[in-house]
């Protein structure tokens, strides 16, 4: 196991689904972490409960990563509560999906705003906090979406995880010279149930067996899946890897 022992984290988007894993999964190494949400506090509060149940810390923090103002409030309360931040995990994401003739300003914008510009957000605020004592670990997460992957109505929210791709390598060539290490998972189909979206079981069922059909493994991801890329990154195992993107899709035969 992968020691984050006296280690402070931050994962957007974490009361649920992808988020939750990787919160739960850096809690168990022994990482303090502050759980993000932006709606359902009760789910927030399931998550610090679990992670203070098997004797960790946590904090649950509601904020809009598009919003400055409150991200920074929730780097502020971070600090307060645990004395500094060393990983930042960019979970926070929504998918807003359109033909591209059937696109309207406020799909697009929503996209953008939420994928991109709070990955942006974020960075920014928590690397100033890890450029005070020299060390960071930044994941983002994208998508293959994002990778170069197309989808139809797909594509305001494709631009979105695109984005965060090339944010992370812009990123990583800034702020390497604070010892602050960037990098990106693009997770393939993963069971979520923002990949679920309104479908039925019969219609979701068709989904993960066409994800599945696509990937030289023939399996559909976890979320657990998802954490394990991430913990390795927010590692000091990774210490030499910067600005790197790793795709977890089960080998997607597009991308072979």
């Amino acid at each position: 196991m992968l020691d984050f022992k006296d280690k402070v984290a931050v994962v957007t988007g974490s009361s649920r689904s992808i988020g939750r894993s990787i919160a739960l999964a850096l809690a168990r190494c022994g990482c303090a972490v502050t759980i993000n949400y932006r709606k359902s506090r009760d789910e927030a509060d399931e998550v610090v409960n679990s992670i203070r149940q098997m004797g960790g810390k946590a904090l649950a923090v509601k904020c809009d990563v598009s919003k400055r103002e409150e991200v920074e409030n929730m780097f502020t309360a971070t600090v307060n509560a645990f004395h500094k931040v060393d990983i930042l995990v960019n979970n926070a994401g929504i998918f807003m999906g359109a033909p591209l003739l059937e696109t309207t300003d406020e799909i697009w914008d929503k996209n953008m705003e939420i994928n991109l510009k709070g990955v942006f957000l974020c960075t920014q605020i928590a690397a100033r906090h890890m450029a005070e004592r020299n060390y960071g670990k930044i994941v983002n997460i994208s998508s293959n979406s994002g990778f170069g992957i197309a989808m139809s109505g797909e594509t305001s929210y494709a631009v979105s995880k695109a984005g965060v791709i090339q944010l992370t390598k812009s990123a990583a060539y800034e702020l390497g010279k604070h010892n602050i290490n960037v990098n990106c998972v693009a997770p393939g189909a993963t069971d979520t149930d923002m990949l679920r979206g309104n479908k039925s079981d019969e219609e979701y069922e068709k989904v993960l067996e066409g994800r599945r059909n696509a990937s030289s493994l023939g399996i559909t991801g976890t979320p657990e899946d998802i954490a394990n890329a991430v913990l390795f990154f927010a590692s000091d195992k990774s210490r030499y890897i910067t600005g790197k993107i790793l795709l977890v899709d089960g080998g997607r035969r597009d991308f072979l």
